[in-house]
């Protein structure tokens, strides 16, 4: 086991992108799949839709029997990644258009309640007035996972088989990894099982205003990430047409994406220097106005286009990592699991609402409009996290910062 930090924290997130490559898969396959006409269009919408709602619900288990507290957070990470693997493999013996799949992706999403969050409650016990940056390396890394398969897409796709089987390995790698990574000096002793705990989340103010902030970032970032290639490929056919547009369309998405890993290091190094409340404030505001701006410039020139693209992608997710840090500070450590684990669940399923409505008003009125109705979530949390830095309790955070 390492007992150093950045050791530890190396190997952390290594074990991090291997697990949740089970996630980032649906999203590399689906056009492979399609194009073999193996699934059809709701296969392929519950191919990846399913992984969001197993996780919804793995997550709310874990939070309401404090399962990321009473367990070894390693073992629980290990068990979820052996759990995540045989499930995601299984779909390789049946037929990728059965009523199968979408099950075992379903379980596959339930398996990530024990990664995700965990990952970040790992990574806070090593903080040591680097809390944001910690944070911010992590969500940063899964950023780039997430920007991985508009990569694979423009270069040809991927092999659906050879992904799911290379997939299942790497959730092993993980569960072997992460049994190398060392507790830090701030990590808690296991409680007892409190069901009250999950209510903290609501009934503190502080934590309330915090994950009412996140919830206003959720609202725009997934919808953002989900549709930017659709909106890319409609706005490219308009300036230069034919398959070109779909190549640029594809690597700008992956450069959108891609860029938020960025964001997330920049926010973590600002956050720890000038305070959680200031970077989610200002990354909410730049985020929201390029979500207004960025129908504005569809069909112009694509250099225009991308311009306003790199600029959402770097700041949409930015202060990401910031509302997990300001819930670690404002939490009780020894529910610390717990209550990241409900910040996550509660963002997630809020951010399957905006995945689904983006393209119904994309359908109705255009794209001209359809990212404008994502603007509303940053306006709400700049108000949550504003009435945060005004409370006494902002001097927990940051350091004092706020």
């Amino acid at each position: 086991m390492l007992k150093a930090k950045w050791p530890s924290l190396a190997a952390l997130a290594g074990a991090q992108v291997l697990a949740l490559s089970l996630w980032f898969s649906a999203t590399a396959v689906v056009p492979s799949l399609r194009a073999a006409g193996a699934i059809d269009a709701l296969s392929a919408s519950l191919f990846t839709s399913a992984v969001q709602a197993g996780f919804v619900v793995g997550t709310l288990i874990s939070a309401i029997f404090g399962l990321a507290d009473r367990i070894d957070p390693r073992r629980f990470f290990a068990v979820s990644a052996v759990f995540a693997c045989a499930v995601n493999a299984l779909i390789l013996v049946v037929l990728p258009g059965s009523l199968i799949v979408p099950l075992l992706r379903f379980l596959t999403g339930m398996a990530m309640a024990g990664i995700y969050p965990v990952g970040m409650k790992l990574a806070a016990t090593w903080a040591r007035r680097d809390l944001g940056l910690l944070v911010g390396i992590l969500v940063g890394a899964l950023t780039l996972g997430s920007a991985s398969p508009h990569l694979f897409n423009a270069l040809g796709g991927v092999d659906w088989r050879a992904t799911i089987a290379a997939t299942s390995i790497a959730a092993i790698g993980a569960a072997l990894l992460i049994n190398l990574v060392g507790l830090g000096p701030n990590a808690p002793k296991p409680r007892a099982f409190q069901v009250g705990a999950v209510l903290e989340a609501f009934c503190t103010p502080a934590l309330r205003l915090a994950n009412l902030g996140y919830l206003g970032h959720m609202w725009e970032l997934y919808a953002m990430w989900a549709w930017i290639a659709t909106y890319l490929t409609a706005s490219f056919t308009l300036s230069m047409g034919g398959e070109a547009a779909t190549f640029w369309a594809r690597l700008g998405a992956f450069a959108t994406v891609g860029s938020g890993a960025v964001g997330c290091l920049l926010g973590g190094l600002a956050a720890d220097r000038w305070g959680r409340t200031t970077v989610t404030m200002t990354a909410l505001a730049v985020s929201g106005s390029c979500s207004l701006l960025i129908g504005m410039v569809f069909g112009d020139a694509p250099a225009v286009v991308m311009l306003v693209c790199i600029i959402w992608g770097i700041s949409v997710v930015a202060d990401s990592a910031q509302f997990s840090a300001s819930v670690t500070e404002l939490s009780v450590p020894e529910h610390l699991g717990t209550m990241l684990t409900i910040q996550t669940s509660t963002g997630f399923l809020l951010s399957m609402l905006t995945i689904h409505l983006v393209p119904v008003v994309a359908g109705w009125a255009g794209w001209q409009v359809a990212f404008a109705i994502l603007a509303p979530g940053p306006i709400v949390g700049i108000w949550a996290m504003g009435k945060l830095r005004a409370s006494a309790d902002a001097r927990r955070l940051a350091n004092g910062r706020g």
